[in-house]
């Protein structure tokens, strides 16, 4: 069973999808959270200041704090996984840094995870992570202004995805670190897809944890609430704490049912 002293928040991109996307933080402090995550919410990189405004609007009138946005990263449905790697879109993501860090600003959300792009096939490796460097380190001046963080993520279940393991994003943020001298980048720990790509979470919490700056679970197989899989949730959660982890944990998860009733793992645990 996961452990109930811990600090749990929404992902409203990936749970109360039954509902429009600006009514799910409501529904989230209704099911009992204070805090929520998302995806980019809005369909381009530079939406209109209407819609921003909106979108800033609904997380204030829900009485939720934004403690996790990601930046733009093309159309995920259709399989995309980011820009800050891909030449052709490169300047869609520099010109949605400061859209992102001004909706974090407004809402005083200082984690923005940068997905970091396929490969693609007019580009070759070496210049798409030559690039990745020159925009995280962008999206981290970025943030630094108002004491933000960068997070940069593993990611599975999207085979042209070059980061998979945690050694791959701890890569990534020293590489941005040493040739750039940007180091407020850091790594986003998603027990899901680590276990997923094969990863030992053992040692990746032994090695890393003293580095994970966000966490977001689910169980696996089948990205569905705690206790649906065979993840122990409980104990890989009590090495971050052991580790000295005190942040958000961020339920990414599709809910089996409807997502108010998906939450029924956490108050088994309480209890």
């Amino acid at each position: 069973m996961v452990a109930s002293n811990l600090r749990y928040e929404v992902n409203c991109s990936i749970l109360f999808t039954e509902l429009p996307l600006l009514e799910r933080p409501a529904a989230a402090k209704e099911a009992g959270f204070d805090a929520v995550e998302l995806w980019w919410p809005f369909p381009v990189a530079v939406p209109a200041d209407a819609d921003v405004d909106a979108f800033v609007g609904a997380i204030r009138d829900a009485g939720v704090q934004l403690v996790g946005l990601n930046f733009s990263a093309g159309d995920m449905p259709a399989g995309d996984r980011g820009l800050a790697s891909w030449p052709a879109r490169s300047q869609e993501f520099r010109d949605n840094v400061d859209v992102t860090v001004g909706i974090g600003e407004q809402l005083g959300c200082r984690a923005f995870n940068a997905l970091y792009g396929n490969r693609v096939d007019d580009a070759g490796p070496e210049e798409q992570d030559a690039l990745a460097v020159e925009t995280l380190a962008l999206a981290g001046r970025a943030a630094n202004r108002i004491g933000g963080t960068v997070l940069v993520e593993p990611v599975s279940g999207a085979p042209r995805y070059p980061l998979r393991t945690a050694a791959d994003a701890i890569g990534v943020i020293d590489r941005v670190a040493g040739e750039t001298g940007v180091t407020n980048l850091g790594f986003l720990c998603d027990l899901y897809h680590l276990a997923v790509n094969g990863d030992d979470l053992d040692r990746v919490l032994r090695t890393y944890g003293r580095r994970v700056a966000h966490v977001q679970i689910a169980d696996a197989p089948g990205r569905n609430e705690p206790g649906t899989g065979e993840l122990d949730l409980d104990r890989y959660l009590g090495e971050l704490a052991a580790a000295g982890y005190d942040g958000w944990i961020g339920l990414e998860y599709k809910p089996s049912g409807a997502s108010a009733d998906s939450f029924g793992w956490l108050h088994r645990s309480a209890a």
